[in-house]
């Protein structure tokens, strides 16, 4: 089993890299791949694009990683949920390389 994982989805770009650095700046944590996700309805949200922000590293650094997180995207546009894996299994560990911003 490997290190811990949190992800936090949050509305928009911008709150993933605000997100994202103030986990970082919050914990000894490394960052997987931002993911996307389009919403089923683009047309009634203010930022129509999910970003999944995903931290590694001990349980306690993700979870303080996924608090910071969570803070600061709520200052820029907000959060969808978050989630923190304890232990990640190997098929886990696998599925996190993947990412849709590469996909058109």
């Amino acid at each position: 089993m490997g290190k811990s994982v949190g992800i936090i989805e949050v509305y928009g770009l911008a709150a993933a890299f605000v997100a994202c650095d103030a986990g970082c700046k919050a914990a000894n944590v490394t960052v997987e791949n931002f993911d996307k996700n389009k919403p089923g309805n683009p047309d009634g949200l203010e930022v129509p694009l999910i970003v999944a922000v995903k931290f590694r590293g001990s349980v306690t650094d993700v979870e303080a990683a996924v608090e910071a997180a969570e803070q600061a995207a709520n200052t820029v546009s907000g959060v969808v949920c978050k989630h923190i894996i304890p232990s990640a299994e190997e098929g886990t560990e696998k599925m996190l390389k993947l990412n849709a911003f590469d996909k058109k």
